[in-house]
């Protein structure tokens, strides 16, 4: 059984037990996260698509923890003014793991 979800403007391909990165949300580890838009379900009966959520299904999760991504490196160039300028950034993500899929 999968689903797939929309979270803050990417969608992601569930499945039970799965682990993944969403952006940062202020949840402590061993909280309850409930996504409500479900854009597909995959089960027992089959798929069912949403116009535009499907109606009824959620699904739950629970955070892991707090993790920061790979360092990005910004690099700003301007020939021939001796402009340079290098700054990183590292983006925040909360790591939860799918805990039920639930369909009406």
């Amino acid at each position: 059984m999968y689903a797939i979800i929309s979270d803050g403007g990417k969608q992601f391909k569930v499945e039970e037990g799965q682990e993944l990165d969403i952006d940062f949300r202020e949840a402590a580890k061993g909280d309850e996260l409930k996504f409500d838009r479900i854009l597909a379900v995959s089960g027992d009966n089959g798929l069912k698509l949403g116009s535009p959520v499907v109606a009824g299904a959620s699904v739950t999760a629970e955070v892991l923890g707090v993790d920061q991504g790979e360092k990005l490196v910004v690099q700003k160039f301007r020939r021939r003014k001796n402009s340079r300028r290098k700054t990183g950034h590292r983006q925040m993500y909360t790591r939860v793991r799918i805990g039920k899929i639930e369909c009406a």
